[in-house]
Formats: C-alpha cells, sequence, structure tokens
C-alpha cells in the first residue's frame, strides 16, 4: 500500500515521506530561520529574497503536516514541531560536514572548503591573509565572514565555521583551543593638529581629560582600554559611544576626541594621514590576535593548512606593524626585556626571543 500525506504519521513512514519531499535547501532555510530569529536576516544570510523563503517555508510545513513556526509580537517562533526538526537539522548538517570534510581529507589540500569568520578588527589584514593562502591552493574554496565578538560566539557556539579569529578570549563557557599569530597593538590616536602630538611620556591623567570616544560595549578594545584606566583609578571623558573603527576613525579627524584602537587600522595611510599615535604611559597594549575553534573540534586539512599558514605569519605580521609605525619595535624589545629580566643585557638573545 503507498502511503499519502494524510497517513504518513499513523504508519510511521515519515521518514521515507521527508527524504522525497523535503529538500535539503528547504532544511537550510529552516535551520538559518530559527538559528537567526529572522525571515529576513536569513533571507539576506544566504542571498534569497524574502519571498523565496517564505515560499520555502510554506512548502515544508506542508511536508511535516504541522505548523514550523509561531508569531510572537514582531518575531517568529519555532513551535514544538519546530523545535525538534531544528535539532534533526543540526545533527544532519554536522555530519554532512563531517563527510564533506572526510571527502576533501581524502582529495588532499588541492580541493576542499574553508570556513573562516574574524572579528571586525580584524577585516584589516584577514583577507589579504586569506588571499595569500588561497594563491598557494588556488583550489579551495574560502569564505570568509567579518562580524562583531557576539556574532562571533554565537557562531562558535553553533559550530557554523573551521577557525576564529579573535583578539580576546571567549566566555568562560565555551572551552576552546587558542594559539597566538599575529600582534595586536592598541594605541592612542589623536587628530595630527592635536596639541599633544609630539609630546613624550604623556600621563594616563593628562589622557584621562581629553574628549574621548569609546568602542561600543561588548567590544575587546573598549575593554582593554578600560582596564589601563581602572589600573589607576582613573575614567576617560567619554564623549560618544561608536560601533565601528572606521566611524571612530573620522570622529578622530573630525576633532570629536582622542580614542584607542587597534595599529591594524592604520594600514592604509600609516602615521602619514591624518591620524596621529600619542606616546602615552601604557600605551601601546600589546595584545595579540588568535586563531581559535571549539575544544574537541576535528579540523579538517584544509583547516590545518591554514592554521600552519597563519602561524607562519608572525615575522611578518609583526614588520608589517612596524612599517605602519617604526617605533614598534622599541616596544617589542622592551616587553621582551621585562619578560626576560636575566637577559635583559643581552639584546641579541632578546632580540631573538621576539
Amino acid at each position: 500500500m503507498t502511503s499519502t500525506p494524510d497517513d504518513v504519521h499513523a504508519t510511521g513512514s515519515i521518514p521515507d515521506y521527508l527524504i522525497r519531499h523535503a529538500t535539503l535547501r528547504q532544511l537550510q532555510v529552516f535551520e538559518t530561520i530559527v538559528r537567526l530569529g529572522s525571515f529576513t536576516r536569513a533571507a539576506e544570510e544566504l542571498f534569497l529574497t524574502q519571498p523565496t523563503v517564505s515560499m520555502q517555508i510554506k512548502k515544508l510545513a506542508g511536508v511535516v503536516g504541522l505548523p514550523l513556526f509561531e508569531q510572537v509580537g514582531r518575531n517568529v517562533k519555532p513551535t514544538e514541531v519546530g523545535l525538534e526538526l531544528f535539532e534533526a537539522c543540526r545533527d544532519i548538517f554536522k555530519t554532512l560536514s563531517n563527510l564533506e570534510m572526510k571527502i576533501s581529507d581524502l582529495k588532499g589540500i588541492k580541493r576542499g572548503r574553508l570556513r573562516l569568520a574574524a572579528i571586525t578588527n580584524a577585516k584589516y589584514f584577514a583577507p589579504e591573509v586569506l588571499g595569500q593562502f588561497s594563491a598557494m591552493y588556488p583550489g579551495i574554496e574560502v569564505a570568509l565572514k567579518v562580524t562583531n565578538r557576539d556574532r562571533i560566539i554565537e557562531r562558535m557556539r553553533n559550530n557554523e565555521d573551521d577557525l576564529y579569529i579573535m583578539g580576546q578570549a571567549p566566555p568562560e563557557d565555551i572551552e576552546v583551543e587558542s594559539f597566538p599569530f599575529a600582534p595586536n597593538p592598541l594605541v592612542v590616536l589623536a587628530p595630527k593638529d592635536h596639541p599633544l602630538v609630539g609630546q613624550k611620556n604623556i600621563t594616563l591623567a593628562r589622557i584621562a581629560k581629553e574628549p574621548f570616544i569609546l568602542r561600543e560595549p561588548g567590544s575587546g578594545t573598549r575593554d582593554a582600554t578600560l582596564r589601563v584606566f581602572n589600573s589607576l583609578g582613573l575614567r576617560p571623558q567619554v564623549r560618544m559611544e561608536l560601533g565601528s573603527n572606521e566611524a571612530i576613525i573620522h570622529g578622530i579627524i573630525g576633532g570629536l576626541g582622542i580614542s584607542v584602537l587597534s595599529l591594524h587600522t592604520l594600514t592604509l595611510e600609516g602615521t602619514k594621514g591624518p591620524i596621529a599615535i600619542l606616546d602615552v604611559e601604557g600605551f601601546p597594549i600589546l595584545r595579540q590576535w588568535f586563531m581559535v575553534y571549539p575544544k574537541g573540534k576535528e579540523l579538517s586539512l584544509v583547516a590545518k593548512a591554514f592554521m600552519e599558514f597563519a602561524m607562519g605569519l608572525q615575522t611578518s605580521m609583526r614588520e608589517r606593524m612596524e612599517k605602519i609605525w617604526p617605533r614598534f619595535s622599541e616596544f617589542i624589545v622592551k616587553d621582551a626585556q621585562a619578560s626576560n629580566p636575566d637577559h635583559a643585557s643581552d639584546k641579541n638573545k632578546v632580540k631573538q626571543g621576539t
């Protein structure tokens, strides 16, 4: 006897029915909506129109035979069967991802796919690093997602990418493997005509009197900056908070205040442009960029190759910082001397250890 949509639940043949009538694309659309909590955001992520997304969900709900979403105010939430289907989708996609990874490993690194997600500040160098890697392995398909810290952590929890570039460790509730691979110094920036430009050893107390532009809450740059001020019992005179480095740079140029940003933000113009680096006590803050992935995650051959490639960039990335700001090498040496006081007198050893 042939099963029909009306008796699939009774006959227990729904898995077979889903296989024949649902598509992986429909499941992908559904999973994306649940994960992002929005039909609109799902359409944007999948590069589909919203009517197409709605049609795919309508067809999938027809196959399942029950509503998959319910309207709660302006938001959509999965129904009980929707939650069950979501968990099933995650299992299916995890299995397919593992299969794809094993197939890539069997092919070697001549072919495969690398999914990389990077924190917003890393956009100043991540595309270049990825481009160099792609030049070495032209057969590998690469994808780069640049977003804020909260979204990176969300993607990591959902295991959406192979590797993540971050400026600081994620929350303690996520166990990760992390490897430093490039310097990420934070410096105090001011417009070229600021009266403090050219002064030496400016105290943090003096900086605290200046109008200050701060990154938004949750930013690693913001947290690191406030820790320096807090260590001396000071608070910056915050004039405004902005959510992007570009907005802050324009604010500095416009005379709205000074700020602390990654030296990477000056990659294009360096100190020859309209921005100057102030010589302030406690700065630069010598942070690192980390390559991160969830603990226990099995990396593909492609991801391992990219890890090795990135780890080999430490010297060139440091040289990049020195090109932007020649004084950067001074602070590297000072940091090495502070870390190795027993060898401070031996400059050659210090230089070899940096």
